[in-house]
């Protein structure tokens, strides 16, 4: 070893440098496997990447021998950001009671040597990572954080919890913060939002901690899962308990129909408790009734107005509602006025926000220091409406709209012309007069601009108003009413391609693309659609909602296969976890979820540049049970490129060893990432915690040449 390193110092005059701009040059590296090539080189790079290591994602089991009899050299002195809440096996504490052995075929060891051992880990921890600053772990009880904070008590300013598990009984409210919140001093950064517990949880225990509550600077209770969302006395709660806080997320229950719903005096008690807030979002966590019309909401201009007088300082601003908030122009200005800093607006259920009457700028058009603005239901918004945003917000990096009914294809072209040396990123969902090849054909004045992209694919005819009949869109109107055989989309690409050379332009800075489909539908027409040049895609996200069981009986695949066009595509995120089927049996003429999962699935063998894959199997709601089937696992078997894998639900223990012959995959976890995840863990077929410590260790002692 010491002949190597002095070859191999010997041959890089890099090496030559002195320590300090070493370690400088070396900061510069930000991707991992880059990182890691660098500190196999030799024992000197080795020992400097470690030195300036800042961030790390432990993904191992801690409770390995690997990791507890490690050498004093495995040390990580500058790193502040540690990650260890998909430690392995993913949901299970590893520093509790009931963490599992970490020997999967020992026998089963005393509570005693459970204790001894969780002190050890958290020992070991503290003494390879002495410097974090900012943690993120899994909590399935308060134990945990027990025997973690006090080796960094007096250095931990930010904490992420993770649980996605049902809340253990017996608890008493606030039990799952004292830990954080009485014995860690520096604290002032609080994020749950992966983490499930009940919204009576949090006031009671900021009160209980005045002093560490009132340091907080940053609380992010976004509460996963949560289907209810905090009522007006319990925000101002936790409002008056934390003046200096200059963030805050939490769901909050608007809905004038519930007792102490959140109105424009529990909207100014908070901006009057908390002065200081830069960043605000609030959101409705609940759908409206499946009946009537959306009802209107207890917030009102005038308190909004006043809202905004008392937030100088807002930068961010979300307020995302599941009811109406009307006329809103005023208040819209007011914001501008009284806020001159405000840069992200996010507005839900927000109507009459830009009337553009005349040709003065009005509403939220007024608002030019926006950099980015997401606009939903609103009912009254117009193609002139988004004519005015793109002459006055001439700032917009990121534009989107998500269900707005009146907006058609002419306005989007005119907002893409007006924003064409800013934009960046655009999201068009759910807008009924927005077909997916119109919405492409209208995007083309910025196919050269846009990084990211998210659009819904839905290739029926729709009903387009006269404006876009006209020419508007910049193909003739024959081309906008595309139907939904893919060989239309193709004729009406060819011609948009010779009429308009705008169209020649591919979508050459395009990174991100994200897809939502209906239930049932295919993919097959999107390239034909106008998506048919992507030379620089790296990842593509696709989310599927609907119920299967009232749709026909689709065509063989989904389509995945189209995307082998894509040269450099290297990441895809398939969320099939909206999409409901019958689990285990069918009624006759009716597909259950394994043939499903094999229509979305077939083809994604033929992606060979695909290096990582997130997916969400299917799965009856009634059930609460997400597991992979045994078509999925073999077509996945099939990605031979796959360095990681990371399925968010569960499987049976035999099927693991398909995924041991995909040559390169190095990286697995499976994530019961949803609530409630079941509590039956330890069910004969199902995946249990030993059974994954066997498959992990199984994966790991594989030769992989890289």
């Amino acid at each position: 070893m010491a002949e190597d390193d002095a070859a191999a110092a010997a041959g890089s005059p890099i090496l030559d440098l002195p320590e300090p701009l070493l370690l400088h040059i070396l900061g510069f590296l930000t991707d991992a496997r880059s990182r890691h090539r660098a500190a196999l080189a030799c024992r000197r790079l080795l020992a400097a990447e470690r030195a300036t290591r800042a961030a790390l994602s432990l993904r191992g089991d801690p409770r390995s021998p690997a990791f507890l009899f490690l050498r004093p050299a495995f040390c990580f002195p500058a790193l502040e950001r540690l990650d260890l809440s998909l430690a392995s096996p993913w949901g299970h504490p590893f520093l509790s009671s009931a963490a599992p052995s970490a020997d999967a075929v020992a026998p089963s060891v005393t509570p005693q040597q459970v204790a001894e051992q969780n002190e050890l880990v958290a020992a070991r921890l503290a003494y390879c990572f002495p410097a974090v600053s900012s943690l993120a772990v899994y909590c399935r009880d308060p134990t945990t954080l027990v025997s973690l904070t006090p080796h960094w008590r007096s250095r931990l300013r930010s904490v992420k919890l993770v649980r996605w598990h049902q809340r253990p009984p017996g608890l008493d409210a606030g039990a799952d913060l004292e830990p954080l919140l009485g014995d860690c001093p520096a604290l002032r950064a609080l994020d749950l939002s992966e983490f499930y517990c009940w919204t009576e949880d949090i006031g009671p225990a900021l009160a209980a901690h005045p002093a560490a509550a009132a340091a907080l600077t940053e609380l992010d209770l976004g509460l996963a899962g949560a289907t209810d969302g905090f009522h007006a006395t319990e925000l101002g709660a936790i409002a008056g308990s934390c003046p200096n806080l200059r963030k805050l997320v939490a769901p909050c229950v608007f809905n004038p129909r519930y007792v102490d719903f959140v109105s424009d005096d529990a909207l100014y008690a908070i901006a009057t408790s908390c002065p200081k807030l830069a960043t605000l979002r609030l959101r409705e966590p609940f759908e409206p009734a499946a009946t009537g019309q959306r009802e209107d909401a207890a917030v009102t201009v005038a308190g909004l107005v006043s809202f905004f007088a008392a937030l100088p300082a807002l930068e961010d601003f979300t307020l995302d509602l599941r009811h109406n908030v009307l006329e809103t122009a005023p208040a819209m200005e007011a914001l501008a006025r009284r806020c001159p800093r405000i840069k992200f607006l996010t507005l839900g259920g927000f109507q009459g926000l830009c009337r553009a009457s005349w040709l003065h700028l009005d509403g939220v058009a007024v608002c030019g220091s926006l950099e980015s603005l997401c606009i939903k239901a609103c009912s009254d918004l117009t193609d002139a409406s988004l004519a005015a945003i793109g002459r006055g917000c001439g700032r917009l990096v990121k534009f989107a709209i998500h269900g707005c009914d009146l907006v058609t294809s002419a306005g989007v072209r005119k907002l893409a012309t007006a924003l064409r040396p800013t934009i960046k990123q655009v999201s068009i969902l759910q807008c009924r007069r927005l077909h997916t090849a119109a919405c492409l054909a209208a995007l083309s004045p910025i196919r050269d601009r846009v990084e990211s992209l998210e659009i819904s694919c839905v290739w029926e005819e729709v009903e387009q108003p006269e404006s876009v009949a006209n020419g508007t869109t910049g193909c003739d109107h024959e081309d906008d009413d595309l139907g939904g055989e893919e060989i239309s989309y193709e004729s009406a690409s060819k011609k948009c391609r010779y009429m308009e050379l705008d169209d020649l332009v591919s979508w050459e800075m395009l990174r991100s693309l994200t897809l939502w489909f209906p239930a049932g539908e295919v993919l097959s027409p999107l390239i034909s659609a106008g998506l048919d040049s992507c030379p620089n895609l790296e990842e593509i996200s696709i989310k599927v909602e609907g119920d299967c069981r009232t749709c026909a009986r689709p065509g063989p695949f989904f389509g995945l296969s189209d995307l082998a066009g894509f040269p450099v595509l290297s990441k895809m995120k398939l969320d099939l976890s909206e999409a409901v089927g019958y689990a285990l049996t069918a009624p006759a003429g009716q597909m259950d979820l394994s043939l499903w999962e094999r229509f979305y699935l077939q083809g994604i063998d033929s992606l060979m540049t695909l290096y990582e894959l997130d997916y969400w199997p299917p799965q009856d709601k009634e059930v609460n049970q997400r597991s992979l089937t045994l078509p999925a696992v073999g077509l996945l078997q099939g990605c031979v490129g796959l360095r990681k894998l990371f399925v968010h639900g569960t499987t049976h223990e035999h099927f693991l060893t398909f995924f041991l012959k995909v040559p390169n995959l190095r990286d697995m976890q499976l994530r019961e990432d949803y609530y409630p995840a079941p509590e039956s863990d330890m069910m004969n077929t199902e995946m249990r915690a030993e059974s994954w410590l066997r498959f992990e260790m199984q994966l790991n002692n594989r030769l992989i040449e890289d």
